[in-house]
């Protein structure tokens, strides 16, 4: 089964001034394109050849393992941000985040140092936990809580294609704008329930 290239939920250029255009034309049109176009090259003949991309990025290792899962990362974090997002989330999502941060602010705090923290290329996650609390997670280049027990509820992809064109190396200003401006919140509560 051929891999495509999901569309976005919103129009290239529907998150400026935050993210530009070209910011998409890059990011999703040729690197997540890129992977697509990898994973359908790697799959022929493999056990993988048929097989949905969930199960490829829980049961894959190596090339098709780093490419299913970099599709699946982009996927949702595409959906993690929406016009005029930002803002705080409500109801239980906001009770979690205030039972594990003591509230929002916190969370805000706690999410940007790991965010600006985390080496290299990566990914930073707000994910729900097996026993319904919330925590922040780390993840390298290819890493995805599919791969855990953690269910992903919200996600900001660190590596530098993510932001360069917009905000150069200031990964830190790109964390802020996430959080303040772009950040969907909907579909974190909706993640979370």
């Amino acid at each position: 089964m051929a891999h495509t290239l999901p569309p976005l939920p919103y129009e290239k250029d529907a998150l400026a001034p935050h993210l530009s255009a070209e910011t998409f034309e890059y990011h999703y049109g040729k690197h997540h394109q890129a992977y697509v176009t990898n994973l359908n090259n790697l799959i022929p003949g493999t056990e993988f050849e048929t097989a949905a991309l969930e199960d490829i990025v829980k049961k894959a290792s190596g090339g098709i393992y780093n490419n299913a899962a970099q599709i699946w990362n982009h996927t949702f974090f595409w959906s993690c941000m929406k016009p005029n997002g930002g803002g705080a989330p409500t109801g239980a999502l906001a009770d979690a985040i205030n039972a594990k941060w003591g509230s929002f602010d916190a969370f805000k705090e706690a999410f940007t140092k790991s965010a600006v923290g985390n080496f290299g290329s990566g990914w930073t996650w707000l994910v729900k936990k097996a026993d319904g609390s919330v925590d922040i997670v780390n993840t390298g280049p290819a890493g995805t809580p599919l791969t855990t027990a953690d269910k992903a509820l919200l996600t900001i992809d660190v590596w530098e294609h993510a932001y360069y064109i917009d905000y150069r190396n200031a990964r830190p200003k790109f964390v802020e704008v996430f959080l303040t401006s772009l950040a969907n919140w909907d579909f974190a509560a909706e993640n979370f329930a």
